[in-house]
């Protein structure tokens, strides 16, 4: 199976960038999508060219650390997947791939396909935790969650962080990452005792950031490779109004 790619080229992120075709040819149609980049890095660097730098870890879709736009789409045409997950086969022989680092303000480019997502991190670290005693596991029934709280938390605990969500966003808002972040602790009753500090200090960050604003036209939802839902925004917005509104008393 034979590609043409156009692949955007930066030197670093001061450097103007620009898109480079190359030609993969005589590829596994079972290759996953940094497989195939990989065997171009690979023939990049028998000729003595630069390689195409991009982010990978766990290659699982579970680390979040990959991400790329293809052919217009944040981690490629299938739907609920990362870019580690996409393959080759979901391209037709002869198809030309355009790909392309996640675009937003708050994730400036560091090389080619490399972003600098540290902004995901300072959110978090703005009160993503929680301040409990760590230590043997309680019992299992010493903090009753009912079932369908519980659910909701491990469906908002699922966001990997990739950043598609933003890149998706005609604005680039963060909201379903944060309303994620946020709600899968404030949903659970370890996370209850600072669940106002928590989603004000959050989104305040978010809007330090750079981050746009929501606009609900469901494409971060669309794009999410853990298909969390948009309903983690209207449940954040609703946290942070009484938040607000506590905070005044």
């Amino acid at each position: 199976m034979n590609l043409n790619l156009r692949v955007w080229r930066q030197k670093n992120a001061r450097s103007e960038g620009r898109f480079v075709e190359y030609e993969a040819r005589d590829l596994n149609p079972n290759m996953s999508f940094l497989e195939l980049l990989d065997v171009v890095n690979e023939d990049l660097a028998k000729r003595g060219e630069e390689p195409i730098a991009f982010d990978s870890d766990c290659r699982e879709g579970i680390c979040g650390s990959c991400g790329c736009v293809i052919n217009g789409e944040p981690h490629g045409p299938e739907s609920k997947v990362a870019t580690c997950q996409t393959y080759v086969r979901s391209f037709k022989d002869g198809d030309t791939v355009v790909i392309e680092p996640f675009r937003a303000k708050a994730f400036p480019v560091i090389r080619d396909l490399v972003i600098d997502r540290s902004a995901f991190d300072r959110i978090i670290q703005s009160g993503g935790y929680i301040s409990v005693t760590t230590g043997s596991a309680p019992p299992a029934n010493a903090l009753p969650v009912p079932k369908h709280r519980a659910d909701l938390a491990m469906d908002a605990a699922s966001c990997i962080g990739c950043g598609a969500c933003v890149a998706a966003c005609k604005n680039a808002s963060a909201m379903l990452f944060v309303a994620a972040k946020v709600s899968h602790l404030n949903l659970l009753p370890q996370g209850e005792p600072e669940k106002d500090t928590r989603v004000l200090g959050m989104v305040t960050r978010m809007d330090k950031e750079g981050f746009g604003a929501c606009s609900v036209t469901g494409s971060c939802e669309a794009v999410c490779p853990k298909g969390i839902s948009i309903n983690f925004i209207a449940r954040m917005n609703g946290c942070y109004l009484l938040a607000a509104a506590r905070s005044k008393e």
